[in-house]
C-alpha cells in the first residue's frame, strides 16, 4: 500500500456553552433540580463521591461528556476529579482499573451495544478481577425507532460477564437514587455495574431534590497514600478460576442481597388480583400508558393491576419473583427486545418453586422491536382479555376494540403508505460532494466496491448517491476491504471520517493495510471534529475537550507509518475531488 489518501479539510463550527447546565450541577442540599435525565445522572455522579469520570461520546450520552468537559475548571478540578474524553470506549473502560485495587469510585459512559462491543476486552477482565471502589458504566441504550445502530441488547453481555444491570424506572428522583445506590451495590458485590439509560430516559424532563456534591475520600488533591499489590486480582491462572467461582458463590448473591435490602425493585400491589404484570424499569411507564388508555389506570399512574417493576434486571432476585407469583394464576412479562431472558428466568423460578402460574410474554407481545405505546397496549389488552373473567366483554377489551376502530378509520383516510424517511446528509454537508465525485467517477470507469464506515459518510450508501457497499464498524472500513479488492481485481476503496480514523481506523485499518500491503485508496473526510456524535473534539481538532492545545495531526500519523502519497483537497471543489480520487 502506497497509501492513496484524499483528505477533505472542511469547516469550523461556532462555540457551544453549557453554563446553565453547570449551574445546575452546583445545586446543594435541599435545592430543586429541574432538567433532563442525562443531566440528572451527571449531578448524581457528583453526589456519589467519584474520583474519576470518562467516556466516549455518542447519543444519547454525548451531553454528559459535553457538560463535564466545560465543568472541569469550575467543578471537577476543585473536587480532585480526573476527567477525560477517551479516544474510544475501550480506553474509557480501561479507566475503571483504578477501582480494582483502590477504594476510589469512578464512572464511564458510552453508546450502548456498539460501545460495549469495543470495550468488551477491558470489561471481561474487569469483571474477572472485580473491584474495590464503586465502578459504574452508564450505557446510552439506542434500541428501537430512534436508533442508528444494529438492534441488540446489553443484557447478553451482563449475563456473560456477571455484571449487574440496572434499568431504572422513568422518574428523575428514582433514577438519581438508583445511580447513587449503584456505587454502594458495586462495593457490596465487588463488581462493576451497568446502568442502562434508554433514549427516552436520557431526555425526559423532571424534578428532584438535590444533595451537596461529595468529594471522594481519595482524589487528585488527596492521593491514595501508597500503591497496592494483590496478585489474586491479576487475571491469570489460577486466579481466573477463583474469580469465576467468586462470581457465583459470592458476588452475585451479594448483589441480590444488597438490592433486596435496599428496595431496588418496586412492587405495586394493586387490588390483589390473581393476575399481574412484570416490567423492566424502562418499560414500566409505557405499561401504565397502555392501562390508562384502556381505562385501568389514571393519569398519575395509579392502577388496580398488580405490578412488579424490575429496576435491577440482572441478576433477578428469586425471592421477589416467587412472592409476586405465589398468589397469581397468570402474569405478563413485558420485556423489550430478544432473546426473552427475563421471561425465561421467571418461568424457571416458577418451575423450581412449583408455582402453578402461567407465564406470558412473547406469546402476547412481539419477539423483537421497540415496545412503543401501541405495541404494548395491544399486548396488554390481549393478556387482560384472556385473564379477566368478563373476557371480551371486559372494559379493557372494549376500550381496545374502540381504539382499533379509530385507527382503522384514520388509516382509511391515507391513500397509500407513507414514504420511508431514511437518514441523509444535512443540507450543505461537505461530505456530499465526495459522494457525487465517486458517482461521477463510476460513470467513467465502471462501478467499484466502496467500504464505508460508521458516521455521516455512511449516508452515501443511500439514495441519491448509492455508492457504499458495506459497513462493519467504527474505523473498520479499510480493514473490511482486505479480501474484497483481490476478489474483484481492483484496488480497495474505503471511506472513513476523522472520528473513525482516530477511534480504530489508524491501528485496525491503516497499519493493518500497510503491514499486509493492501492495494488501497483511503478517503478520510476531515472536518476537524466528530460530526455524527454532535461536534465533539478529536485528537486532530487542535485542542482537548478542556481547551488545552493539541498538536496531533492525521498527516503526521500517516507519515509516521510510511504513507507517502497524501493529497489534500477542498471537498466543495467537486472537480478537484473527483480528479484526486481518480489519480489515487
Amino acid at each position: 500500500m502506497d497509501g492513496g489518501t484524499a483528505l477533505a479539510k472542511i469547516l469550523t463550527v461556532g462555540e457551544r456553552s453549557f453554563k446553565k447546565e453547570i449551574d445546575k450541577l452546583l445545586l446543594g442540599e435541599g435545592d430543586n433540580f429541574h432538567g433532563e435525565g442525562i443531566l440528572a445522572i451527571t449531578k448524581a455522579l457528583l453526589q456519589s463521591g467519584i474520583t474519576y469520570v470518562g467516556g466516549y461520546p455518542g447519543a444519547p450520552m454525548s451531553h454528559l461528556i459535553d457538560v463535564l468537559a466545560d465543568a472541569s475548571e469550575e467543578i471537577l478540578q476543585p473536587m480532585g476529579i480526573h476527567f477525560e474524553q477517551s479516544a474510544s470506549e475501550a480506553g474509557a473502560a480501561s479507566l475503571l482499573s483504578a477501582s480494582i485495587s483502590y477504594p476510589i469510585r469512578g464512572a464511564v459512559t458510552w453508546k450502548s451495544v456498539v460501545g460495549t462491543n469495543v470495550a468488551s476486552d477491558a470489561l471481561s477482565n474487569l469483571a474477572s478481577s472485580g473491584v474495590t471502589g464503586g465502578s459504574l458504566i452508564i450505557l446510552g441504550d439506542d434500541y428501537g425507532e430512534g436508533s442508528s445502530i444494529m438492534q441488540e441488547r446489553t443484557y447478553t453481555f451482563a449475563m456473560k460477564s456477571s455484571i449487574p444491570l440496572i434499568d431504572p424506572r422513568y422518574n428523575l428522583g428514582r433514577i438519581v437514587e438508583l445511580t447513587e445506590l449503584a456505587f454502594d451495590l458495586s462495593e457490596a458485590c465487588s463488581m462493576p455495574i451497568f446502568l442502562n439509560m434508554r433514549i427516552r430516559a436520557c431526555h425526559l424532563t423532571g424534578n428532584f431534590v438535590t444533595k451537596d456534591n461529595k468529594i471522594g475520600r481519595y482524589n487528585a488533591n488527596n492521593p491514595v497514600p501508597e500503591q497496592n499489590y494483590d496478585v489474586e486480582k491479576i487475571v491469570l491462572p489460577p486466579a481466573t478460576y477463583q474469580h469465576e467461582k467468586a462470581k457465583f458463590d459470592d458476588r452475585l448473591p451479594a448483589a441480590r442481597l444488597f438490592a433486596k435490602e435496599n428496595g431496588f425493585n418496586e412492587h405495586f400491589p394493586g387490588d390483589g388480583s390473581h393476575y399481574g404484570i412484570v416490567t423492566q424499569g424502562g418499560t414500566h411507564t409505557v405499561v401504565l400508558r397502555a392501562l390508562r388508555r384502556m381505562g385501568m389506570a389514571d393519569a398519575y399512574g395509579n392502577t388496580d393491576v398488580p405490578l412488579l417493576c424490575l429496576n435491577l434486571v440482572y441478576p433477578l432476585i428469586p425471592e421477589e419473583i416467587e412472592t409476586f407469583l405465589s398468589d397469581k394464576d397468570h402474569i405478563l412479562v413485558v420485556e423489550e427486545g430478544n432473546p426473552n431472558y427475563i421471561e425465561t428466568q421467571i418461568a424457571e423460578i416458577a418451575q423450581r418453586c412449583k408455582i402453578g402460574c402461567a407465564i406470558h410474554g412473547k406469546d402476547m407481545l412481539p419477539m423483537a422491536g421497540e415496545y412503543v405505546s401501541n405495541v404494548v397496549r395491544e399486548g396488554v389488552a390481549k393478556f387482560l382479555t384472556e385473564v379477566l373473567p368478563e373476557g371480551k366483554e371486559s372494559s379493557a377489551a372494549k376500550a381496545e376494540t374502540a381504539i382499533e376502530n379509530e385507527r382503522a378509520v384514520a388509516q382509511s383516510n391515507i391513500a397509500e403508505p407513507m414514504p420511508p424517511r431514511p437518514p441523509s446528509f444535512c443540507t450543505g454537508c461537505p461530505e456530499r460532494p465526495i459522494m457525487a465525485a465517486l458517482k461521477l467517477l463510476m460513470k467513467e470507469r465502471g462501478k467499484f466496491h466502496i467500504s464505508m464506515d460508521i458516521g455521516c459518510n455512511l449516508f452515501g450508501s443511500l439514495p441519491p448517491f448509492n455508492v457504499g457497499n458495506t459497513v462493519l464498524g467504527y474505523g473498520l472500513s479499510l480493514a473490511s476491504s482486505g479480501a474484497i479488492g483481490p476478489s474483484l481485481d481492483q484496488p480497495n476503496v474505503a471511506i472513513m471520517g476523522d472520528g473513525g480514523f482516530w477511534h480504530n481506523g489508524l491501528t485496525s485499518g491503516v497499519i493493518n493495510a500497510r503491514w499486509n500491503e493492501y492495494d488501497s485508496v483511503l478517503i478520510i473526510l476531515d472536518n476537524g471534529y466528530a460530526a455524527a456524535t454532535g461536534q465533539h473534539l478529536l485528537p486532530s481538532s487542535g485542542s482537548t475537550p478542556r481547551g488545552l492545545q493539541s498538536l496531533v495531526t492525521i498527516e503526521s500519523a500517516l507519515k509516521g507509518i510510511g504513507i507517502k502519497w497524501i493529497k489534500y483537497v477542498d471537498s466543495y471543489s467537486l472537480i478537484e475531488s473527483k480528479n484526486v480520487i481518480a489519480e489515487a
